[in-house]
Order: C-alpha cells, then structure tokens, then sequence
C-alpha cells in the first residue's frame, strides 16, 4: 500500500508542469549564471584588452612605462578625466607636464589614476598601472642610488617570503562556498512545491477529506507522502551536483582548475550524494510540517519561505573559516552542516567523525520534525480545511 500511495505521489507531482521547472529547469539556469559570474570575478582580468585614458601630448618615454603590459591599451585624448566619465576608458591617467625629464633631473613628479574600484574592470586596469608604475619607480631608485655611489641593496634590508600552508588552488575556496549554497537552495526550491501541493494542497481543492476515508493508515499516507518530497528534493541535489560538475569541467577554466580530488573522486562523490540525500530528507520535514500548518498553497509557501532563507546564513559562516578551524558545532548543526561537510569534501578533506556527527544531528532533528508533523496529522483540525 506505502509503494503504491509513494507511486502515485510521484506521479502526480511530475505531471505538474510547475514542479517539473522548479525540480529541473530552475536549479540548472541558477547554477549556470553563478559559475559563470564567479568564473569571470576570478579570472583576475587575463587575456582582457583594458583601455587607459592619457593625455594626447604623452610622450615615447612615458608610453614605454606600460610596454610590458600587453593588456593595457592607451587611449591618447585631450581630457582623459573627462573620457573616463564618458565611459571610453576603464580607467584615465594624468601625469605631471614633462614627468620624466622632471624624474631624471632628480626632481619629484606626481601621477593621479582615476578610476572606478566598484567597477571590477576598473580595478583591474588601475592595479595594472600601479604595477607598471611601481616597477618605474623601482628602476628609478636604482639607478639613483648607483649614481651616488651607494648599493641599491640598502633600500631593502629584507625580504618577505609568504607561505601557505594549504598547496590547493585558491579558487577552491569560491567553489566551497558556491556549491553548498546552490545545492542547499536546489533541494529546497525542488521539494518546496511538492511540500506545499502534497498537504495545503490537498486541503485547499477540499480532496483530503476523500483521501482520509480510505482505508489507508493515517501514518502510511503521511510517511508516503513525506517520502514524495524526500525523493524530488533528492533528485533535485543529484541534478544540482552533475550539473554543477559539467558546467565546471567544460565551461569554467579557472575553477575546473581548483578541483582536484585524485583517487578520492568517487568516494568523495558518493558522500556527497549521501550528504544531499540526508539534507533532502530533513528539508522535507520540515517543509511537510509548513504544508500541515498552512491551510493553502499560498500560506503554506509563506511559512517555507523563512527555511529557504535560513540556507543562506551558514555561506557567511563558512567563508572565512578554514577547515582546520572547523569544530563539532560546525557539524552538529543542521543546514550549517550541510556546508561544513561539503567544504571539507572539497577539499579533499574525508573525516568520517564529522560525517557520522552531522548525518546523526540530521536524522535527530528530521525525527523530532517528523514526529510534530505525525502529531498534528492525526488530528483533523490541522488536516481538515
């Protein structure tokens, strides 16, 4: 009886065309656009052709400055504040009237960029010009120094070595805090629908009261019915993690370059799908429990909204937490979990206590849910509309 109530749930939630977008459609175009917006935010501008505003009257010597830096391309206009805010140039730079006989005649000159640091072109351009100038400024040091006789060695009395401890490629990181985040908000938009239509729905077209006077257990009808939403919340996260890994493997160059898990790939996998699956359940807990308490569709997808909300908090948490700073509340809390796991998979990091702790902590509190939702079920103020 349970396999043929679940049979029919399923079917009937992909005959409707809305939770097919939602389950489907939805999460891919999601990912699509944040992969592709972060692949750019980290290209660091490579291969990007910048222009620079210059006054006209720039000499041979002062466009020599930029001619290691084949991605700058200088703009000769009368105005070069005035072209920038015209948006013609990423970025304008004003040198002082004869800047290099001023410098090679022991004087001081001065040079002003202007640009945009909100504009992540803008930015990029004006670290190009401070790199060039800074190399100039170097060389010019030197060369005085020479002619006083004095070692240029002086000027710096040490050097600065950083060193990092993780060897993983710096982007790995972004990837950490993207993947959790979209398959968090996948699992939930995919099950929200299902949730809301399974129980509030069911009660708003006024159906439930037939389905109650069948001879099926009351806790039956329930358990198939949460099982519905488990499964399309579930399917959902598998589509989320194979669309996330082929948009990353064929569309993304800088990120597929962070990913890297060796023999560990299937087995990180694998956890990754368990991980989503237990995440699936316990959102499907409690979005049954706001489908019970709301009297239709629409109330019911009121009170879900805040769950959908809460997924985004532990992005916040986690970025700035290393996984050597990670400790059993990270993983003993439900949703943040969720984050805390998947940044260590990511990683390449397989700790099977962290495992153990959060798939428990889940299954606690997706009980507990589920025991209130039980409760309030068997009652027929809170399934009779």
């Amino acid at each position: 009886m349970l396999l043929n109530i679940y049979m029919k749930e399923m079917k009937d939630c992909f005959r409707d065309r809305r939770t097919l977008l939602l389950t489907v459609f939805l999460p891919i175009i999601m990912m699509t656009g944040l992969i592709l917006f972060y692949e750019k935010n980290v290209s660091d501008g490579e291969g990007e052709i910048y222009k620079l505003a210059v006054d006209k009257s720039l000499t041979k010597e002062e466009v020599n400055i930029f001619s290691g830096f084949n991605n700058i391309e200088l703009v000769k206009v009368s105005d070069p504040e005035e072209a920038f805010k015209e948006g013609e140039a990423q970025a304008a730079l004003v040198l002082d009237t004869d800047f290099i006989n001023t410098i090679e005649d022991g004087g001081k000159a001065s040079v002003t960029i202007i640009g945009d640091s909100f504009s992540q072109n803008s930015a990029n351009l004006m670290n190009f010009v401070t790199n060039a100038l800074a190399i100039l400024e170097k060389n010019i040091i030197s060369e005085r120094l020479q002619k006083e006789g004095t070692n240029p060695d002086l000027i710096q009395p040490f050097t600065i070595n950083q060193k990092e401890v993780s060897e993983e490629n710096p982007n790995i990181g972004l990837i950490a805090m993207l993947v959790p985040m979209i398959l968090a908000l996948a699992i939930s938009v995919g099950a929200g629908p299902a949730a809301s239509d399974l129980f509030a729905g069911e009660k708003e077209k006024k159906t439930m009261e037939a389905l109650l006077m069948t001879p099926v257990n009351r806790s039956t009808l329930l358990f198939s019915k949460w099982l519905t939403i488990t499964t399309i919340g579930a399917i959902t996260g598998m589509v989320t993690l194979v669309v996330v890994a082929f948009e990353i493997q064929y569309l993304t160059e800088h990120l597929k370059k962070a990913v890297s898990f060796g023999d560990q790939t299937y087995l990180i996998i694998g956890l990754a799908v368990l991980i989503s699956i237990v995440y699936a359940m316990f959102i499907a807990s409690l979005l049954m429990l706001t489908s019970i308490i709301g009297k239709t569709v629409k109330e019911s997808q009121s009170y879900s909204t805040p769950i959908m909300m809460v997924a985004m908090f532990p992005v916040m948490i986690i970025a700035s937490t290393g996984i050597n700073e990670l400790s059993f509340s990270h993983f003993a809390i439900p949703i943040l979990n969720l984050f805390s796991l998947l940044k260590e998979l990511l990683f390449g990091v397989i700790n099977y206590e962290h495992i153990l702790i959060a798939i428990g902590s889940n299954l606690i509190c997706m009980l507990i849910v589920f025991v209130i939702g039980r409760i309030l079920f068997l009652k027929d103020k809170w399934v009779m509309n």
